[in-house]
């Protein structure tokens, strides 16, 4: 694990060693072992290592045999033995046993296809030297990040943002156009990030780039194929033996490996895996009121199954304390709550361990988000023809707020494009656009609404979905979980410099979730009905059958108490907010969360978070 950065393009101005070190100095929290760089006068690649793997050896950027190729890479490759003996069968040469080399040699013998060869998480930059040629690319789910922006006839990339703000000619603008969305969504779904210019490079893409041209293709699409025949008691099985196998190989290290566990089936499934295999220890966090901490049932599950146990307790004075960090540390605001106690878990982890394995992605597998169960509600609805929806709908808008079945009319005459839950997820459109000063409210309103924005998607994802649970999971797997959740967990692991890998975002596993029918993903009593199954052979009861709840916080309780709900007051009237923000909007949110007449949690969090992040970045 670690990252990379760098830039193409000939520029005889630059000082491409100076300018590439500053770069890679900016992200030596993922990398705190190593460091190496390769510069040319046409390109310069910078790396910092986190030794995992061959921990002598492995040292980047990699040449191959005969200077053709440079890599760096970061991730893990988890079928990497199996490549090399097939590499070497093949005539190549190895002088490292790390796994990155792999990638250097597959792709001299297979190209591009040496992607679909990989069996883990994974972004890596190729460069040649002989052209200039420069090859950019991404696993398959986006576990592992990579940014790059087009600056002129030149390019500049790496695993995180701050990494290429050093490069002299990259302008630090903010992307104003995509606040609204970012006030909807808490993320941007697409290539754009908030800094006018980065971008992101997609799951399961690459990009090849020379002398000022650049081609993008995906290489790997997410797709549910359900299998009917399939039992529930097959398809657990199933489960239970691609699971087992997937946590195995995730567990291959030459250091210490540990685990995240909550009160959850998916982290317990997998901290359970990795007991039979190792002595594993596992971490929890919680706070100090109970009805918001899992350290209890944690310990109980951690006690059950014989697994060491480390839980710490998160305080409201050392939440907020961390926020700027955290946003620091995130390159892109993220309004996600569960960032902030997810740094303090990794920061306490990293004291004994590098590696730990987590439970993300079993969500968006195998149906694990309640919200999922409101498609099967709408199911028989979709029957009545679509103009007579609209017509139910615009009536029932009519009626007053509360009325019984009018959410259901109004959200049932959409299409599923228009109610997928994520687009208006912390504040409704109109209601972003009025937040902004007049303005910044005029800029994005010149940008397409979130539903428009995402319509290609959903076009794109109707034509080959056989259901809208599946739909929805799609949706989720290429947005929500790219964007936010396996954003904040790259982030906040490599911050505190640990590896987190994640079992159940493997291809052999999603090739087993990919065609479970509808109904063992999700029915309208239960979610991850397979799973749940699949967990109920190994795992005490109470926890095989544990419901959703997400990494809880007590914040919406903070933000209603002193000093916390002033601090908040305070930055909503700083000359920052002024700058973006109508404040007394600002100030009616937070006076209707005081007084409990409306929780606004999620949407003061939201402002709040912006403006630490543009603090950050742009102070």
């Amino acid at each position: 694990m670690c990252g990379f950065v760098g830039f193409a393009g000939e520029d005889g101005t630059l000082d491409h060693r100076a300018v590439v070190r500053a770069m890679a100095d900016a992200i030596a929290h993922r990398g705190p072992d190593d460091a190496g760089y390769f510069a040319d006068g046409r390109a310069a690649l910078g790396f910092r290592r986190l030794a995992i793997i061959d921990l002598e050896g492995a040292h980047q950027p990699l040449r191959n045999e005969d200077g053709s190729l440079v890599l760096v890479f970061n991730g893990e490759i988890y079928n990497y033995r199996e490549l090399r003996e097939t590499l070497i069968r093949a005539g190549h040469r190895f002088s490292t046993n790390g796994d990155g080399e792999v990638v250097l040699h597959g792709f001299e013998q297979w190209g591009p296809a040496v992607l679909d060869r990989l069996r883990g998480m994974f972004a890596l930059a190729l460069y040649r030297p002989a052209d200039g040629e420069l090859f950019l690319a991404r696993d398959a789910f986006g576990i592992k990040p990579l940014y790059y922006a087009e600056v002129g006839r030149r390019i500049v990339f790496g695993s995180e943002i701050k990494g290429l703000l050093p490069y002299p000619r990259l302008e630090r603008r903010l992307n104003e156009r995509r606040l609204p969305h970012y006030l909807c969504l808490e993320y941007l779904p697409d290539e754009e990030t908030l800094f006018a210019g980065v971008r992101k490079l997609p799951a399961g893409h690459w990009l090849r780039w020379r002398d000022g041209r650049t081609e993008c293709r995906r290489w790997f699409s997410p797709s549910f194929a359900p299998d009917e025949s399939r039992s529930l008691d097959e398809s657990a099985e199933a489960i239970a033996a691609v699971l087992h196998e997937s946590v195995a190989a995730h567990a291959v290290a030459d250091v210490e490996v540990g685990c995240f566990l909550s009160a959850g089936v998916d982290s317990s499934l997998v901290a359970h895996e990795a007991a039979r295999l190792m002595d594993a220890r596992t971490f929890s966090i919680g706070y100090g009121d109970e009805r918001f901490s899992e350290l209890g049932a944690a310990a109980s599950f951690a006690q059950a199954v014989g697994l060491a146990n480390e839980g710490s307790t998160l305080g409201a004075e050392e939440f907020f304390a961390s926020v700027p960090a955290v946003q620091y540390a995130l390159d892109e605001p993220l309004p996600n709550p569960s960032a902030v106690p997810l740094y303090h878990l990794c920061a306490h982890a990293a004291q004994s361990v590098k590696v730990v394995l987590s439970g993300e992605g079993a969500d968006e597998l195998f149906g694990g988000y309640p919200y999922y169960q409101e498609c099967l509600a709408f199911e028989p609805y979709m029957a009545v023809p679509a103009p007579l929806r609209r017509g139910l709908g615009a009536a029932a808008a009519h009626l007053p707020a509360g009325v019984r079945g009018r959410r259901f009319l109004m959200r049932g005459a959409r299409p599923l494009s228009e109610r997928y839950i994520r687009l208006e997820y912390n504040f409704p459109w109109a209601e972003a656009l009025g937040l902004l000063t007049a303005e910044r409210g005029a800029c994005g309103a010149a940008a397409p609404a979130p539903w428009e924005a995402t319509a290609p998607l959903f076009a794109e994802i109707g034509a080959s979905g056989p259901d809208e649970v599946s739909a929805m999971q799609t949706a989720d797997i290429i947005t929500w979980m790219q964007q936010d959740i396996l954003l904040k967990a790259d982030k906040m692991s490599m911050a505190a410099s640990l590896e987190l890998r994640v079992p159940f975002l493997d291809r052999e596993v999603f090739a087993v979730a990919r065609t479970l029918p509808a109904a063992l993903r999700v029915t309208r009593g239960e979610t991850k009905v397979a799973l749940r199954r699949a967990a109920a052979r190994t795992l005490p009861a109470v926890t095989a059958a544990m419901p959703k709840k997400g990494f809880l916080t007590p914040l919406a309780q903070w933000l209603r108490e002193e000093p916390w709900a002033t601090s908040v007051r305070e930055a909503f009237h700083s000359e920052r907010a002024r700058e973006f923000f109508r404040t007394e909007r600002l100030d009616g949110l937070l006076d209707e969360h005081r007084r409990g007449t409306r929780s606004n949690m999620k949407k003061i969090w939201s402002a709040y978070c912006f403006l630490i992040w543009h603090e950050q970045y742009f102070r």
